[in-house]
């Protein structure tokens, strides 16, 4: 296969939709020899701020030394972006030729009389095989979904796993509970292993240290006494870390805003730690160096100054939770114009409170995906529960004549579902909406 045939069969194993379990993809990955055996993995679950995490830990390593390997998903514009060393995507060429091995496999399992492996498996088992050429070091690996049946929990050599916040979503899945789905992700912990934990609620990690205790497993809970937050701008974030045993660092910066990122950044550190307690070199130079040029695209991402132009994968409460925070936060009371769009199983009437009272004006937009909401209805349940000026749009593109008509002072954020982000992004990139990038 070539490289578009290649993308053609990815995405045809849609149909198969999403199942949990570790059978098919612990056949496949048998049929490649195993190669997410061949070096160790930082494994990181969760709700929310999993792909920030993943980043900021693998740009630490990177600046390191160490070659990299990073599996996150979704993607924002390109595939490629899914499975990445030391970040650059996986080449065209490498992926199809990688992938026509994995049919090939398949081939094999559906000649056994096994189950066709689903999309998330069949991308998870390309991943493992071309980080396994590259002869990685390390593999940030993030979880797909849950944790316990996730195709990545195949992996067995696990130095640490990161469980970072964790609200509802994906329910239908993981369970109605907190407790349920923090289950669900402590699924990745391994016997006799360390776990760092984002701090959140008590019922949460009591449900993580269970399973924990279970396995023989420690526990860390990222502890905010060990950060303080300095200043920050549009740029990002400076910080204090203040756990000096470890880690002596002088003051350092993300390029992440928002109070939660530094959440997660001490969630990352925390990480690190145990990289460095198993004799990996991991400096102070090498954090603020790493910390400091990492990025992640759709992520309350500043894209221009003048008008403010925000991108934000907000996609279930949680995230549209701290986009709300991080609004109040850069922007004080400020109003911003609003283009959102959501699936309909992320409960967007659940959002509304958070998100529509910083808004004076509402553009909504249909995400490119089966299970979005349509933009009139979403439009339609804007207006039933509050009095704001709200406009459905039928294209992305209606979205360019509003910003080109901006005043220089307005703040404009695009918040909702990552299916729509990508696009929006490749939109204002195309049309020169994008500063400094």
């Amino acid at each position: 296969m070539n490289y578009e045939e290649s993308i053609d069969f990815i995405h045809s194993t849609y149909k198969f939709g999403s199942k949990l379990g570790l059978e098919n993809i612990t056949r496949l990955t048998e049929l490649l020899g195993n190669p997410q055996d061949s070096y160790k993995i930082i494994h990181v679950a969760g709700t929310n701020g999993k792909g920030s995490t993943s980043n900021m830990i693998h740009d630490v390593l990177m600046a390191s030394g160490y070659k990299t390997g990073l599996f996150i998903s979704p993607f924002l514009e390109e595939f490629t972006e899914r499975i990445q060393v030391n970040k650059k995507h996986i080449d065209r060429q490498s992926l199809a030729k990688i992938t026509t091995l994995v049919k090939e496999k398949i081939d094999v399992m559906l000649q056994e009389g096994c189950n066709h492996p689903t999309e998330f498996e069949v991308v998870t088992a390309i991943g493992f095989k071309y980080f396994q050429e590259q002869n990685i070091d390390f593999l940030v690996l993030e979880v797909g979904m849950g944790g316990r049946f996730d195709a990545t929990n195949v992996v067995r050599n696990t130095l640490v796993s990161v469980i970072t916040s964790i609200s509802y979503d994906h329910m239908e899945y993981l369970g109605d509970t907190l407790e349920k789905i923090a289950f669900e992700k402590a699924g990745i912990i391994k016997e006799n292993s360390n776990v760092v934990v984002y701090p959140q609620s008590e019922e949460i990690i009591s449900t993580i240290r269970d399973t924990a205790v279970e396995k023989g497993a420690s526990v860390t809970v990222a502890d905010l006494k060990n950060i303080k937050k300095t200043r920050g701008d549009l740029t990002g974030q400076w910080f204090n870390y203040l756990k000096k045993d470890v880690f002596d660092l002088p003051e350092a910066k993300i390029t992440f805003l928002g109070e939660h990122q530094i959440y997660n950044v001490l969630t990352a550190l925390a990480a690190l730690e145990f990289v460095k307690k198993e004799g990996y070199k991991v400096t102070e130079a090498s954090i603020v160096e790493g910390l400091r040029n990492c990025r992640f695209a759709g992520r309350f991402e500043i894209l221009k100054e003048h008008p403010v132009i925000v991108l934000d994968g907000g996609h279930n409460i949680n995230g549209i939770e701290y986009f709300s925070k991080a609004v109040k936060e850069n922007f004080g009371s400020k109003k911003i114009i609003l283009f959102f769009g959501m699936l309909k199983d992320k409960n967007p009437e659940d959002v509304l409170p958070f998100i529509i009272p910083l808004c004076k004006k509402v553009y909504t937009l249909t995400p490119n995906n089966p299970r979005a909401m349509k933009s009139e209805d979403l439009a339609m349940l804007i207006t039933k529960h509050y009095d704001i000026e709200t406009e459905p749009l039928d294209e992305y593109c209606e979205a360019i004549p509003v910003l080109r008509n901006a005043d220089h002072e307005e703040c404009i954020a695009f918040v909702g579902s990552l299916y729509m982000i990508g696009d929006i992004r490749t939109l204002l990139k195309t049309n020169g909406f994008i500063d400094n990038k």
